[in-house]
């Protein structure tokens, strides 16, 4: 089956959703990379934004491209960085021993962790806007043998 289809929005003022999915027709696995997506459009979004605020970066195009994310079908993960061989890209993340890092990458997921909870909160329901609901909770784990 194809994967769900956006319901994030995102626009200068935030995210914005659009409707809610019917969890019942996809998998989950469906259901999380589509949640992967989402987030790596927001995750890039906000990378841009940083670049825009670089000296000499605002007009030019080739920055905002290098800029790239892949959400991997077999590994069901997300990858988020910058296009091989971009200078500008690499060594303004890392740094080098004539320029500083800047840490756009890390800044922009840093950040922003509660909004991309909430954009994968929107997919899959074990994962909530607090920290410690909906997700695991160490004390109801039973033992092998069936008794604690």
């Amino acid at each position: 089956m194809a994967m769900p289809k956006s319901v994030t929005k995102i626009t200068k003022n935030g995210v914005e959703f659009t409707e809610s999915i019917d969890r019942a027709q996809y998998t989950i696995t469906e259901l999380s990379r589509a949640a992967l997506r989402d987030s790596a459009k927001f995750i890039r979004r906000k990378m841009n934004d940083e670049v825009r605020k670089l000296p000499g970066m605002r007009r030019a195009r080739r920055p905002y491209r290098s800029n790239q994310y892949w959400v991997r079908r077999r590994e069901t993960d997300l990858q988020v960085g910058f296009k091989h061989g971009t200078w500008y890209g690499v060594d303004q993340e890392l740094g080098t021993n004539n320029q500083p890092a800047r840490n756009i990458l890390r800044n922009s997921v840093y950040e922003n962790i509660n909004e991309i909870r909430l954009i994968q909160s929107q997919y899959l329901s074990a994962i909530t806007t607090d920290s410690g609901d909906g997700l695991i909770d160490e004390s109801e784990a039973v033992s092998p043998d069936g008794e604690e």
